[in-house]
């Protein structure tokens, strides 16, 4: 096949997006919100992600216009920006992110199929794992056939999972109580809940993995047909997502039906008891199919996803080079096969672990905030020293203001996380620097600098309190 069929269109690019963002993490938004904060809490909440994550989308579309020879996204943007070390950093929690990623939404679909089938518990039964593992290398072959042919079916079912998001919104929008909505408004009846800042925090992590994935055509940007695309891809993609008001009114609409506790103590995906309790089992019955269909649609974009950043990384020697070997279809298969490798060892490590949906989700999250992190550093960089903005001192005055709001947020999501998801998230990147120093000794090069020496003793230092905290009971997954 040569290398112009596998190039993807607009079309496609964006339902990588859409399809990244609207995976599974919307169908389970009421309990997972619920169990942080109350009604007034949610809502600013929301109202700091749409500001926050909208300004991100700009970072992304500026630096694909401005910066077209870095082609591999978060990745890229840290390296050239902060050195290789950093680089490296980001490409490895980006991976990590999405692969771990891909076991919450195993998890969270058989803990759906578990409404109707027993056998597979909360999704990490014995039957659901087994049944996960062959789903898994069922994807796995179906991606090694090809790239454009795998965006496809996610366009396909990017359009098919929307459907009963809409029906729900009309739904409860109907049976909307005002007085359920405004009751204990702040979350003041339940102590557990703490300050309305606090709780504020507590659901940062939901709110930023349902739009996870917003960065997704930027990592294909060397695979697109038209290099222009990207931008457009990424704002067109958050849109679609923000202006349906999906994420915002399925959280706030359920807030309307059922109370606070009740939501919080809802099995996933809590869509389906929200609108069963309104119209009864055809309800839940109709979210549970709508979330198969979004899930299968979620695993396939970012299995593309997960292998894709680490052939880009080893395209360009951040990676090793094993990293960097094709099919016949141009499917980066050594990648996709470490990737699912690690994908199917979680899925027996949750077996034994009983991690739930929400646990991976907080840490799957976690990892992705030091690549946003960077990457709204590096457009600080670009629009601070004037890079391409030589005839656009207007354009460069925008960016700059929009870089530096999409930077303090990525910083807010860091603090706002939490400490123990950092050392955890420390932990998962102390081994990364083992595949850093093979590519830098297959080039014949030092593997740190001294400033990046100092780096990974900090994360090596983290990554060892962690591992102690894991063995003495004070962390847990």
């Amino acid at each position: 096949m040569t290398e112009s069929t596998q190039r993807l269109r607009l079309g496609a690019l964006v339902a990588l997006v859409v399809g990244s963002m609207i995976g599974g993490g919307i169908f389970s938004l009421p309990q997972n919100m619920a169990a942080s904060a109350g009604a007034g809490a949610v809502l600013i909440g929301w109202a700091i992600t749409a500001v926050g994550m909208l300004t991100l989308a700009f970072v992304f579309q500026t630096l694909a216009n401005r910066k077209p020879e870095l082609d591999t996204g978060v990745y890229a943007y840290a390296k050239a920006g902060f050195g290789d070390y950093m680089g490296f950093s980001s490409a490895w929690g980006y991976w990590i992110s999405a692969w771990i990623g891909n076991v919450s939404y195993m998890v969270l679909l058989f803990s759906t199929l578990g409404l109707f089938f027993p056998v597979f518990g909360e999704g990490n039964s014995l039957a659901a794992i087994v049944c996960a593992s062959l789903l898994l290398w069922g994807i796995h072959f179906l991606v090694l056939n090809g790239i454009r042919e795998a965006a496809f079916l996610n366009l396909i079912t990017t359009i098919a999972k929307v459907v009963p998001l809409v029906l729900f919104i009309v739904i409860t929008a109907l049976a909307f109580k005002v007085e359920i909505f405004t009751a204990d408004f702040w979350g003041s009846g339940n102590l557990e809940l703490g300050s309305v800042m606090d709780q504020v925090r507590g659901m940062m992590l939901v709110t930023v993995w349902v739009f996870i994935g917003i960065e997704g055509a930027n990592v294909y940007s060397a695979r697109a047909q038209n290099r222009r695309d990207i931008g457009k891809a990424t704002v067109i993609g958050f849109y679609a997502v923000l202006l349906l008001l999906v994420l915002v009114l399925v959280n706030v609409l359920s807030m309307g039906i059922m109370s606070q506790p009740e939501l919080a103590a809802l099995k996933n995906p809590s869509m389906a008891g929200v609108l069963g309790h309104v119209v009864g089992r055809w309800g839940a019955l109709l979210i549970s199919v709508g979330l198969v269909i979004s899930l299968l649609g979620g695993l396939l974009a970012w299995t593309l996803l997960c292998a894709e950043i680490l052939f880009a990384g080893a395209r360009d020697h951040t990676m090793p080079t094993f990293l960097r070997k094709e099919n016949a279809k141009q499917v980066p298969s050594n990648a996709l096969w470490l990737s699912n490798g690690l994908i199917q060892l979680m899925l027996i490590v949750t077996l034994f672990n009983d991690a739930t949906y929400l646990n991976l989700l907080y840490l799957a999250t976690s990892m992705i905030l030091v690549p946003y992190f960077w990457s709204a550093a590096y457009a600080v960089l670009v629009s601070w020293r004037g890079e391409t903005y030589e005839s656009d001192p207007d354009g460069r005055r925008k960016d700059l203001s929009i870089a530096l709001v999409a930077l303090l947020y990525a910083a807010w999501l860091l603090y706002a996380g939490g400490i123990q998801y950092l050392l955890l998230s420390a932990l998962l990147y102390a081994p990364g620097a083992l595949f850093f120093a093979k590519a830098k000794r297959e080039l014949g090069q030092p593997v740190f600098t001294t400033l990046e020496k100092l780096i990974f003793v900090a994360v090596l230092i983290g990554a060892l309190i962690a591992a102690y905290g894991l063995y003495d009971g004070f962390l847990t997954l």
